[in-house]
């Protein structure tokens, strides 16, 4: 028996006629939520629910362990492909997203040097995403901040990180002032290199003492109902709000 459903009638007040009228079922279809716990379609439970003042996931619980059942199997459906690393990971698919993004192209890196040498022409490739109407959003390290230093110690490569930034900024000088793109320079610890493009997304974690090159490399396609590719989205668009704008001018 469904008690919270029966206890939740008697003090509103709400007759099983009342409830079977409000949700659009037979009064016996009512009688079988209360008497053996059966789970209602999900609009009578909405219904249900509003005109007994409580939450749906109190009057059947199963519906939260259903709920969070079904966004584990969608988050798990997101990942499409796990790369050992990130030179593992086809130069095709690099530019098969570059050039189909319709929306958004969204990079995350320190240096990202490697973008560049895998997409010769990647400035042209962007100004045309721009162009047809996709936000580019470019964010580097700053070659200044002390992220960069901590993260060039870690990784032991002898103060050439800032360098190799400066390096690699010069093939997006000429997006600076193109509309629809945009570079700013970030001063955050990076947890993991980030590459989306619409609802699909690269994800490239970094192990401590490890170059992001080195490092397993995750494909995620966004999923209704899913987390992982909105959870990574989602950092981006942290660090991207507390980057500051590059200009275009020597740093």
């Amino acid at each position: 028996m469904n008690e919270r459903l029966r206890t939740a009638m008697l003090r509103q007040g709400i007759a099983l006629e009342q409830l079977a009228e409000e949700c659009g079922v037979e009064t016996k279809t009512v009688e079988r939520w209360i008497n053996t716990g059966r789970v209602p379609h999900r609009r009578h439970r909405w219904a249900a629910a509003k005109l007994l003042v409580a939450d749906e996931s109190y009057l059947w619980p199963g519906v939260l362990r259903q709920s969070d059942t079904r966004k584990g199997e969608a988050s798990r459906s997101e990942l499409l492909e796990i790369f050992p690393d990130r030179a593992s990971v086809p130069r095709e698919l690099w530019l098969r997203l570059l050039s189909e993004a319709q929306e958004h192209i969204d990079v995350l890196v320190f240096s990202g040097t490697f973008y560049a040498q895998t997409q010769p022409k990647v400035a042209r490739m962007l100004s045309h995403a721009a162009q047809r109407g996709v936000a580019v959003r470019l964010c580097f390290g700053d070659p200044n901040s002390q992220a960069v230093e901590i993260r060039d110690r870690e990784e032991r490569i002898g103060g050439t990180l800032a360098a190799k930034i400066r390096s690699s900024l010069t093939y997006y000088r000429s997006l600076v002032d193109l509309d629809g793109c945009e570079v700013r320079l970030h001063s955050t610890t990076l947890y993991a290199s980030l590459f989306r493009y619409d609802d699909e997304i690269l994800v490239n974690p970094h192990a401590y003492g490890e170059p992001a090159s080195a490092n397993a490399t995750f494909h995620f396609r966004r999923l209704d109902g899913g987390t992982l590719a909105d959870h990574y989205m989602t950092s981006f668009d942290r660090v991207w709000a507390e980057a500051v704008p590059w200009s275009g001018a020597e740093i």
